[in-house]
């Protein structure tokens, strides 16, 4: 009777068992603590560190006053940063212009009084519109679509979006607008921890990496490491930071930042995602964020077709019209202006093959995207493009990217 009695108290501990194992799975994909959608920040110019410290009747008034003071300490500041002359030679522009040229005040710090009002500001500042001002149209080189991928690691563990985690929002938080990377940020929601996890930025398979990518429209990859060291819980704290590139996990720089306590940790990793950001930038100025070849998806004997019946074909004629099953594809282009729009949608519509292309994603001063349908295929339309005098670069799937 008693391996009897052990078998019939057995079953039910199973049963346990395999539920607390389904419920593990379904914690890994579903979990409310999890994913910070980043901010779109492609339509501003942004200015930081703004003091103010202004006295008034009363603590709304000195606020108001303050932020009316950050609006013209920051125009002068972007005016100054952009023509590279003194600040001191900006222009004055009303309190109406700075209304509505200025679209937002971002709060750093602030404390506030009966009657006054001591803070630090930043301001965010309307691209199309300053920019006429400012006689530029925004940055004109841009780097190949970059998926960004975070680590943390605190104590023995490492996670990347399998938690909501600070270091996450610091970069959700970043305001690309003034960078030259094409920074490709995911929100850490639905698959995101599955595909985009700790274990996943150790693995240097290009096969896995191809589709990944493919997926969210990059050419490759960047994995921005912290790892926060604390003397002892809610004390100092040091950051060592540590930027990588590719699959293969290249060091592009690597330096230590520190926080006197918890209450400046936050403060520390916006500091480090803006100085891991210059570390891409003197890496694409050197050439070192070219896409890994080994990651495009198309073939590499169709390629090497492609570039084989390039020199054959006579200059004055045009390519051959295709046909085949109409597809659509996704095409990325600078639009420093919007006179650049119209040229490049002119251009491309003139492409033999092209039914349509049409400017789905309009961004001046960036990136814009068009939506063309195209009667063939993919090696197909590159060629065509090429004809057109563009370059062409394969981001992944149906989506190109072409620059004079």
């Amino acid at each position: 009777m008693q391996p009897r009695r052990l078998l019939l108290l057995a079953i039910p501990l199973c049963l346990l068992l395999v539920a607390a194992g389904a419920g593990l799975l379904y914690a890994q994909l579903e979990g409310a603590e999890r994913g910070i959608a980043p901010i779109d920040s492609t339509s501003n110019f942004e200015v930081l560190g703004v003091q103010v410290d202004v006295s008034a009747e009363n603590a709304e008034r000195a606020r108001v006053a303050g932020w009316r003071q950050a609006q013209r300490e920051g125009w002068r500041m972007l005016w100054s940063r952009t023509t590279g002359r003194p600040i001191t030679q900006a222009p004055n522009l009303s309190e109406s212009v700075l209304n509505t040229i200025v679209s937002g005040i971002v709060i750093e710090s602030e404390q506030i009084g009966p009657t006054r009002y001591i803070a630090r500001l930043g301001v965010l500042f309307d691209r199309a519109r300053t920019g006429q001002m400012l006689g530029v149209a925004g940055l004109v080189r841009r780097s190949a679509p970059v998926l960004v991928i975070p680590i943390m690691t605190t104590g023995a563990a490492a996670y990347s979006f399998e938690m909501r985690n600070e270091w996450q929002r610091a970069w959700a938080e970043f305001r690309t607008v003034q960078t030259p990377i094409d920074y490709v940020r995911t929100s850490g929601t639905g698959v995101d921890p599955l595909l985009l996890n700790v274990a996943q930025s150790r693995r240097r398979g290009r096969g896995w990496w191809r589709m990944i990518l493919d997926q969210y429209g990059a050419a490759d990859l960047v994995i921005a490491e912290v790892e926060i060291r604390r003397a002892f819980p809610g004390g100092p704290a040091r950051g060592i930071f540590t930027a990588r590139f590719g699959p293969d996990g290249q060091i592009l720089g690597r330096f230590t930042l520190s926080a006197a306590d918890s209450a400046g940790l936050r403060t520390m990793l916006d500091e480090g995602v803006r100085r891991m950001d210059m570390v891409y930038r003197r890496a694409l100025d050197a050439g070192l964020l070219q896409p890994d070849p080994s990651l495009v998806i198309i073939e590499p004997a169709v390629q090497r077709e492609i570039e084989e019946a390039e020199p054959e074909a006579e200059p004055e004629e045009t390519a051959p019209t295709p046909t085949g099953a109409v597809q659509s594809f996704s095409i990325q282009v600078e639009t420093p202006d919007a006179a650049a729009v119209q040229t490049a949608e002119v251009s491309v519509s003139r492409a033999s093959g092209v039914n349509s292309a049409i400017t789905t994603s309009l961004a001046l001063g960036g990136t814009s995207v068009m939506r063309v349908t195209y009667s063939g295929d993919a090696a197909a339309l590159q060629a065509a493009l090429r004809a057109q005098g563009w370059q062409v670069q394969v981001v992944g799937g149906n989506t190109l990217r072409i620059s004079r």
